[in-house]
């Protein structure tokens, strides 16, 4: 994974989410919108599996230290499942 590919899927996400506000204030119906939105998950979730992917490669590349480390996290371990759950809401918002 590139930090190209990770950009582009973040643009078509971001993209996709102004339409969808867009088309919401333009008073698009009801089935157009969800269907807009349900594109909008879709591409929020693929923007996520890029971006692990990413950082997955780039632990590597540094020696495999885990991000709480890199981080500077005092317990030494990794982001939680819930910390990483937080992140890709904000993200994904």
């Amino acid at each position: 994974m590139t930090l190209q590919e990770l950009e582009c899927a973040e643009k078509n996400m971001q993209q996709q989410w102004h339409d969808l506000v867009m088309a919401e204030q333009r008073g698009e119906a009801l089935d157009v919108l969800e269907q807009m939105y349900d594109t909008y998950i879709l591409l929020a979730e693929e923007y996520n599996r890029c971006s692990e992917a990413f950082e997955h490669e780039q632990d590597g590349k540094r020696g495999g230290r885990s991000a709480g480390k890199r981080h500077g996290n005092k317990r030494g371990y990794g982001s939680s499942d819930k910390d990483k759950e937080k992140d890709r809401v904000r993200l994904a918002s």
